[in-house]
């Protein structure tokens, strides 16, 4: 196990899009590091992002009473055919 400033480093293997280990080394040779601190930032970067806390609410819509009994199968089979 290798050890860094922050603790110790894991070794891992790790498969990936072709198009996206392009892109992330380009990141790497841009920013003159390593493809392995490239990909470290941008998995801290999306750990750090918390999921909203609290769902938004749906939107209720007042359509009026039901047209046709949906427990009533000929009515629904006649309610679609009328339209």
């Amino acid at each position: 196990m290798l050890t860094h400033g922050m603790g110790f480093l894991m070794k891992t293997t790790l498969i990936l899009p072709d198009n996206l280990v392009r892109a992330l080394k380009r990141r790497a040779a841009d920013r003159a590091t390593t493809l392995s601190a490239v990909v470290a930032e941008a998995l801290r970067l999306g750990l750090e992002k918390q999921p909203p806390s609290e769902l938004l609410p749906l939107p209720v819509y007042r359509m009026g009473a039901a047209r046709v009994d949906v427990s009533d199968r000929e009515a629904l089979y006649q309610a679609m055919e009328a339209t």
